[in-house]
């Protein structure tokens, strides 16, 4: 039976605090205040630098038994690599934790730069490297150069991994960027972004992932009542096909994003 998760994109946001959060909830106390309130977050910590197995291990001690994070891929394998020669910088991500999330680990996801036009050769040979399982991923971490104390090879199990690519060039619009995808069983994010960047609805995997990044104002407007019957509708269409669906609201500044992610998760109950 397919599963829908919805959260949010982060949890670390000072004006959250006194808002959301409790007034007095110390800074320590947040993920588990906000995991008791949701399905799943979007770990983004991991975009800017690489997080420490040690993190990884408090945040799925930290949180409910069937809770679920996604991880953000590193911003250098994507933004500074821009996906080409990065075996080894893909090795290291594996390698620095991710799979010491166990059972809460869910897709992965990789968010390109805006300046990046599709290039199917080289996003072609990216998501072949993407691995398909843990053990994949952990023969893949055994490459790292990392220094011993910041890696963790021995984590993860045998459970199948999922990976989705949210891309924001104009180019990417193409039927072609949907078949690679496709060819790949990875997910193409479906982002709303107040109409920046592309709105792609193809179907490329057994999951569907949805990034609400605002509707009207990027990162800061909430969603309408009636805008999130419109998303639970899309997404219920998803469910009953068989999908499990993973949405995270990534309209933070505003302290919408924990509120209409709620919103959106109870519509779907």
């Amino acid at each position: 039976m397919a599963v829908a998760r919805v959260g949010i994109s982060g949890w670390t946001y000072p004006p959250w605090r006194g808002v959301f959060y409790p007034k007095g909830l110390p800074h320590r106390a947040e993920l588990e205040y906000a995991s008791s309130k949701l399905d799943s977050i979007e770990i983004n910590g991991s975009f800017y630098a690489l997080q420490k197995p040690s993190s990884y291990r408090s945040w799925a001690e930290t949180t409910p038994e069937h809770f679920v994070f996604s991880v953000k891929g590193g911003r250098y394998i994507t933004h500074i690599l821009r996906l080409r020669n990065a075996r080894a910088a893909l090795a290291s991500f594996f390698a620095s934790g991710v799979l010491a999330l166990g059972p809460k680990l869910g897709p992965m996801l990789w968010q390109l730069p805006p300046n990046l036009p599709l290039d199917p050769d080289a996003l072609d040979t990216f998501l072949a490297l993407l691995p398909a399982t843990a053990a994949e991923a952990r023969a893949l971490a055994a490459e790292t150069t990392l220094e011993e104390g910041r890696i963790d090879l021995t984590s993860g199990g045998e459970q199948a991994l999922r990976h989705a690519v949210e891309a924001r060039h104009p180019s990417f619009a193409d039927p072609e960027f949907v078949r690679i995808a496709r060819a790949h069983g990875v997910a193409v994010v479906l982002a709303d972004t107040a109409g920046r960047y592309p709105v792609i609805r193809e179907v490329t995997a057994d999951f569907v992932y949805v990034r609400l990044h605002g509707d009207e104002e990027l990162y800061a407007s909430g969603y309408t009542d009636e805008a999130l019957d419109r998303w639970a509708g899309e997404l219920r269409e998803h469910l009953e096909a068989g999908r499990d669906v993973y949405a995270y609201f990534d309209n933070d500044v505003k302290v919408r994003a924990p509120y209409d992610a709620m919103g959106l998760r109870d519509r779907l109950r």
